[in-house]
């Protein structure tokens, strides 16, 4: 529960939403290097909550303002409809403020950019993405948006990304050996250690023979300065 003054309100929400979000690494074919995206454009689910504490109902008591994260969308829940002439289909092109002083207060405190403006940003930034359009359910008691970060999606193409640096049919590996894999491509380097204290399904011998097995087929590098060495990591090794 988050309560005070709205700006330390949306600041709070901000940095505890911030704290809950994933990164996904993914490689850019044009650089040949490796890149890290936010679970979702900040620009997008930062709106999403200076929107509901600029038009919610504040004359509806018994519901607050409340973000449900889930692992394949995060829900930005206001109480009240959407103000006035707005819809959910002109939501992107009308604009209208329940709360103009609330909203002139934001814009002085650096919340809010431009008055009208931020829903058709959020649709731009998750487009840039290439994630689904926000979606917006509105009932006469509360306004709901919900933004995907499409993570089946993204887990296919990490799969098919770990295939093309490796050059090698991902769905061959066994279940140690593709965990393997994906933690090396997204932590850039994979130390035993770590690993096999990453994945509580993965006994250490097991974990310990698919690094074996991928060195062996060359889809991960072995670095150490002696066979026995501490410091042992291992990283993806990109086929030529």
């Amino acid at each position: 529960m988050i309560e005070g003054p709205l700006p330390k309100v949306i600041e709070q929400a901000d940095n505890i939403v911030k704290s809950q979000l994933r990164e996904f690494t993914s490689l850019n074919v044009e650089t040949d290097k490796f890149e890290t995206v936010p679970e979702y454009p900040k620009g997008t689910w930062l709106e999403g909550i200076v929107n509901a504490v600029t038009h919610r109902a504040y004359n509806l008591n018994g519901d607050d303002i409340r973000i449900i994260m889930y692992d394949d969308r995060i829900i930005i829940h206001s109480p009240g409809d959407l103000p006035s002439i707005v819809t959910v289909d002109n939501i992107r092109t009308t604009h209208y403020s329940r709360n103009p002083n609330i909203a002139r207060a934001l814009v002085q405190f650096g919340w809010v950019r431009e008055f009208g403006e931020s829903v058709d940003r959020m649709y731009k930034n998750m487009e840039e993405y290439f994630l689904d359009d926000p979606e917006y359910v509105a009932t006469n008691a509360y306004t709901e948006l919900t933004l995907r970060n499409n993570i089946v999606m993204r887990n296919s193409r990490r799969k098919e990304e770990i295939s093309k640096i490796t050059n090698y049919d991902f769905t061959k590996l066994t279940y140690p050996e593709r965990a393997a894999l994906i933690y090396a491509y997204e932590h850039k380097e994979l130390r035993p250690k770590e690993f096999i204290s990453s994945n509580s399904k993965l006994h250490p011998s097991t974990a310990r023979k698919a690094l074996s097995d991928l060195t062996k087929l060359e889809l991960l590098e072995r670095h150490a300065a002696s066979p026995t060495s501490p410091n042992t990591y291992y990283t993806l090794k990109t086929q030529k």
